[in-house]
């Protein structure tokens, strides 16, 4: 489904009416949220585990620059090749720059946002290269033709029925619908392309600095297949990916799995330290890591917004949150969906029409920040991309007008007081189980849309600001 012409609220409310992907998607979520649980209390006490983690990340982005450098140093002496580029056009192009050095036609890759975030695919498409992706779900999603909808799931909104479809028109001839079926179909394909392929394309999960490793965490063994026999091996690297050693490395590896799939440990940990050594059998002659910025670098110094550089693309905060457990991710309009993504693209695309509508994707319960292994106060992002919004002038005339009224009255104890009580006989009588004048309120614009779906439950008869003095004086008995 092309949604591209359409804003965020459309884009939602065409997910809404999709039964079938709200219901997949709440209960895939479901599944990651509860093995999170149950994984981080193996491990003991999760909250130091987290704080140890913000503290490697804030150190981290705090002198990106001394690790960038030191981490460059490390892997060209060990025969690796770094490219650094300012945006994702840069960084395209040097990805087509190599693969068209080595002649390549046939790109295989492993699964990595930043290739999707700097559209990579459409690019090497441009110049006659095919790129096919490999992890499972990114080539489901290819052969849809659509973008990933979860940072770690990107097919979380398929049925079985429609894969088997997209295999069916893949293959030219009937397939079963049992998974054996569908995965081993996929296998042989897949398994022969790797063998034809002139170049791999991965992403990085982290880069260790003062050994110039790359990590990649994965659960399927496409990861490895694309590192290993290409003869050039090119991996994409937000700048911020970074640990300064193994050590710090070791602490990720606890946090990522268990954020990420509720598992102790991902199923393949690479481990990649330079090319393929002339004593070695395996692994690529050449390998080239291009470093991205595209946006990143500018939120260093920011004090309300460098914290979002921590970010360790676990997923937890989509699993965790009310808004895109009921649209998934394609009704964000952005490469990163949910609540990091709200943060993220409009940073990182600020000329975007979504960097005024994303931060509004949210209900700022806060659930964000707590499901974060890094603690990064996503839910006070939001608030302060909504302020920078509305310094821009974004929003109606009586938005801003409603906005005014509320700071007034919020500003005077007395005025607030009053206020309260006039909005709670207004409840009662239009908007609330039972209330007569209900009829009122529906046909009030502002209201409508809200009482199509929900009504509140009456108020107290008194509030508690008119309670307190009562209980102050049953305390002072």
């Amino acid at each position: 489904m092309q949604t591209a012409d359409l804003d965020l609220k459309e884009r939602a409310e065409l997910a809404l009416d999709n039964q079938f992907l709200r219901k997949a998607v709440r209960y895939t979520v479901d599944r990651l949220r509860n093995g999170k649980a149950a994984s981080s209390a193996a491990l003991g006490d999760f909250e130091t585990w987290r704080e140890r983690g913000r503290e490697i990340r804030a150190h981290t982005i705090a002198h990106l620059d001394f690790y960038l450098e030191l981490f460059a140093t490390n892997l060209e002496r060990r025969g690796g090749k770094v490219h650094f580029a300012k945006d994702a056009a840069e960084a395209s192009s040097i990805c087509v720059a190599v693969a068209q050095e080595r002649n390549a036609k046939l790109a295989v890759k492993s699964k990595s946002m930043v290739s999707e975030e700097i559209e990579l695919n459409t690019h090497f498409a441009e110049h006659g290269i095919e790129a096919l992706e490999t992890d499972l779900g990114e080539w489901i999603v290819q052969l849809a033709r659509e973008a990933p909808a979860h940072i770690i799931l990107p097919c979380i909104h398929k049925s079985r029925g429609e894969i088997r479809a997209l295999f069916e028109r893949h293959a030219g001839r009937p397939l079963s619908e049992d998974t054996a079926t569908l995965a081993g179909y996929a296998r042989k394909t897949l398994r022969e392309r790797f063998l034809a392929a002139d170049i791999g394309i991965s992403g990085c999960n982290f880069a260790v600095a003062d050994t110039g490793s790359i990590v990649m965490f994965t659960n399927e063994g496409n990861g490895r297949l694309v590192t290993t026999l290409p003869r050039t091996h090119v991996v994409l690297m937000g700048m911020e990916r970074i640990v300064p050693s193994f050590a710090d490395l070791a602490v990720m590896a606890e946090l990522l799995p268990r954020s990420a799939t509720g598992q102790k440990l991902t199923t393949y940990m690479n481990l990649l330290t330079g090319p393929r050594g002339a004593d070695e059998a395996d692994g690529p002659d050449d390998l080239h890591v291009v470093i991205v910025d595209n946006g990143r670098s500018a939120q260093l110094g920011d004090k309300d917004f460098q914290a979002i550089l921590h970010c360790i693309r676990c997923g937890a905060c989509l699993n965790v949150c009310p808004v895109y457990r009921q649209i998934g991710g394609h009704a964000y309009g952005s490469v990163y969906p949910g609540p990091i993504g709200a943060v993220l693209s409009p940073l990182f695309q600020p000329e975007r029409e979504l960097a005024t509508e994303l931060a509004n994707a949210s209900s700022l319960c806060g659930a964000c920040s707590e499901a974060c292994p890094v603690k990064i106060p996503i839910h006070d992002m939001l608030v302060k991309l909504r302020e920078r919004n509305a310094r821009r002038g974004s929003g109606t005339r009586a938005e801003r007008l409603l906005m005014e009224f509320s700071a007034s009255v919020l500003s005077s104890p007395r005025v607030f007081s009053g206020a309260g009580r006039v909005a709670r006989t207004l409840q009662r009588w239009t908007i609330c189980d039972g209330s007569r004048f209900s009829w009122i309120a529906r046909r009030i614009p502002v209201l409508r849309a809200w009482l199509g779906t929900r009504l509140l439950p009456k108020p107290p008869a008194r509030a508690f600001r008119d309670l307190w003095p009562d209980l102050e004086r049953e305390v002072k008995r």
